[in-house]
């Protein structure tokens, strides 16, 4: 209960929230919740059940590609998402089957090929997905009018997509299947002894992160009402790793803040790009390339000064504050 309590909590808080930002920053909160679908289902995968994943960034993909092409068909927006993430888990599956196999850079190497194939894929079949150009498609207007701001109504769909998301993870998490998740991440052969199954664990976790990633994937084909390659390329499955490494490896919060993080440091990279006068040429070859250094400059620096990333920090700050006294009743 006091989850799904904290889940309203949260969700008045943001509902009101969204009434006071301005347009960019309605479609910049909604952007953190596209990603925090992503990084929730990868730090139950990574930080929970010990599989590193290098082509979550192909998972989104699959969803944006698929709400794509179901908008374009019957344009129904929660029957689109409820199919990318349907089509997504049934890949997660295919690719989980083979996980359970591989260990360490085996997996890695098998996960980085699928990040690698799948934006080759909408070249092969560009009549259909768009080639490198991507595909547009249309979403019906707010239902509360044509006055109604449209970026808000994207936050909302956004926010409710991340905090259904969150909830439904964190339940996972609590229940014996997260118990699950932490035995096959700390010890195999302790786990099997313990009368769990580890490869059918691990293909559970996998398919748990596939849907949020395809989720998280057709959010953001919602926001930018278009899909193409170039948005899920190989950068952004690394930069995924990296987010819930910084934020806190493990932790649903940890996953809050890393997808606070990867929207907010290219905006802050680009700001400083803008603020010095740099020759358009190299300003060009920074705006790709300075996300990615600093994102990595991050990471050297948060795992020598706190192992346990951004939400690792939190918990320290909270355990220096002097405990609540409690009242003692009498008898």
């Amino acid at each position: 209960m006091r989850r799904y309590a904290a889940t309203l909590g949260a969700a008045g808080a943001l509902l009101g929230l969204t009434y006071l930002l301005p347009a960019f920053q309605n479609y910049q909160l909604a952007t953190v919740a596209a990603y925090l679908c992503a990084t929730a289902g990868l730090t139950v995968l990574t930080g929970q059940c010990g599989q590193l994943s290098l082509g979550h960034g192909a998972l989104m993909a699959t969803g944006a590609y698929t709400v794509a092409l179901m908008q374009s068909a019957v344009g129904s927006l929660p029957l689109s998402l409820a199919a990318g993430v349907a089509v997504t888990t049934a890949a997660g599956a295919v690719i989980g089957l083979a996980a359970a196999r591989l260990r360490g850079p085996y997996l890695a190497g098998v996960t980085l090929a699928v990040a690698v194939v799948v934006p080759g894929i909408t070249t092969m079949f560009d009549d259909v997905l768009g080639g490198d150009q991507g595909r547009t498609f249309y979403l019906a207007p707010p239902p509360f009018g044509y006055d109604f701001p449209f970026e808000r109504w994207q936050a909302w769909i956004a926010l409710t997509a991340a905090l259904l998301t969150m909830l439904l993870l964190g339940n996972l998490t609590a229940s014996r299947y997260g118990r699950a998740f932490r035995a096959v991440r700390d010890d195999e052969v302790a786990a099997r002894l313990c009368g769990i199954h580890v490869a059918r664990t691990q293909i559970l976790a996998f398919v748990v992160s596939a849907a949020a990633a395809g989720l998280g994937g057709g959010v953001l084909a919602v926001l930018a009402l278009s899909v193409s390659p170039g948005a899920f390329s190989l950068t952004l499955s690394l930069f995924l790793v990296m987010a819930i490494v910084v934020g806190g490896l493990g932790s649903l919060a940890g996953a809050v803040w890393g997808a606070i993080l990867l929207v907010a440091l290219p905006d802050l990279t680009a700001r400083v790009t803008e603020v010095f006068a740099l020759p358009p040429a190299l300003a060009q070859r920074l705006e790709g390339n300075l996300p990615l250094a600093v994102f990595g400059i991050t990471l050297i620096v948060v795992m020598i000064l706190a192992p346990g990333g951004i939400q690792g920090l939190v918990r320290r700050a909270r355990s220096l504050l002097p405990p609540v006294p409690s009242v003692n009743r009498g008898r």
